[in-house]
């Protein structure tokens, strides 16, 4: 029973804790809706997949958000047709590439500022060189679920009848209707958003869509986030941590294990550094960088909101490229250092 208690606990401490960065970022993806031209935004987008990936990895910097809050914002990007090497790095690189998370990570580790500069350079370039990969696939539309394929495959074709513009989200809720119909977004661009303030009614008009988008999606990601927060406490409670830190005996299996932990552990980034500070004197710093930069990746409970928006197989691959990557940079620092 203690254990069903413990689980309940784990399970609202990170609902409370992932929840504003999930409104921060559908704010953000919302904004992205009404403020960007498609066509303007695609026609300045990097085609080079390196110079985009490398873009869409420091677009974190800029567009703070935790694990929670970049799939939003990742997702819109894919929607609007960013090509996939941008939009997956922005996916893994914004977790630590914000001026947030570098100054926690700071505050914690200001005895060893490497750890702080490998955290981000590490961070760079698994971003960037998963981004890279990801670009080979031409066709995002393969690595994404079926609706949001749809929306993706009428920006491909181009120029040609008009078609209404639509979300792959339902419109309605309690407050603005109950329609259950796709989100129209033709009455949503940035022309009409940003024009001069004029009548009460077309104030309204602009920021009908806005509202409804900004409902649906956190509605959907947020219960896929509950999804995700569950198994994560559910984990964290009945595996026994010690299972995990018994592991951490030598060079290899401590970063092994502290990637472990911090899948199973799900911490949001801007917090993690202190977390990961608490075992500084049983693991070594490669096994602690490992954690800081394996952790935002692989949160269990975004792994939900993950499969939203990408087919299952395609997470996959993202995560075990990414598990590679880092293991190998940690366990060379651990040998260099």
């Amino acid at each position: 029973m203690s254990q069903l208690h413990s689980a309940f606990t784990l399970f609202l401490s990170l609902l409370v804790e992932a929840m504003p960065f999930l409104l921060l970022g559908v704010l953000l993806s919302s904004s992205l809706l009404l403020l960007v031209d498609e066509q303007q935004f695609l026609d300045k987008v990097p085609k080079n997949p390196v110079i985009g990936a490398l873009v869409g990895s420091f677009a974190g910097f800029f567009f703070p958000a935790c694990e929670c809050g970049n799939v939003p914002v990742a997702r819109r990007l894919l929607l609007q047709g960013v090509p996939a090497s941008v939009a997956v790095s922005f996916l893994l690189a914004a977790p630590t590439i914000n001026p947030i998370v570098i100054w926690s990570t700071w505050i914690a580790f200001r005895e060893q500022p490497e750890i702080v500069v490998l955290r981000v350079v590490f961070s760079l370039a698994i971003a960037t060189g998963v981004g890279v990969l990801f670009s080979v696939q031409k066709d995002t539309r393969v690595l994404l679920q079926p609706l949001l394929a749809k929306r993706v495959t009428r920006l491909a074709r181009g120029p040609g009848p008009a078609v209404p513009r639509e979300s792959p989200l339902l419109a309605g809720t309690f407050l603005l209707g109950q329609s259950q119909q796709p989100l129209q977004l033709e009455r949503v661009t940035p022309q009409t958003f940003l024009a001069k303030p004029g009548s009460p009614r077309l104030w309204q008009e602009r920021m009908q869509p806005f509202l409804e988008n900004l409902v649906q999606e956190f509605r959907e990601l947020g219960g896929m986030l509950v999804i995700g927060s569950a198994i994560a406490a559910a984990i964290q409670v009945f595996v026994p941590r010690e299972v995990v830190l018994a592991l951490g005996q030598d060079l290899i299996t401590s970063i092994l294990a502290m990637m472990l932990l911090a899948g199973i552990v799900s911490i949001c980034s801007t917090v993690d550094s202190f977390f990961a500070l608490s075992f500084a004197s049983a693991f070594t710093p490669g096994s602690l960088l490992a954690f800081l930069v394996f952790g935002p990746i692989i949160d269990i409970k975004s792994v939900g909101l993950m499969l939203s928006v990408f087919k299952p197989r395609m997470i996959v691959y993202l995560f075990a490229i990414a598990a590679q990557l880092t293991f190998l940079l940690s366990l060379l620092y651990s040998y260099l250092s």
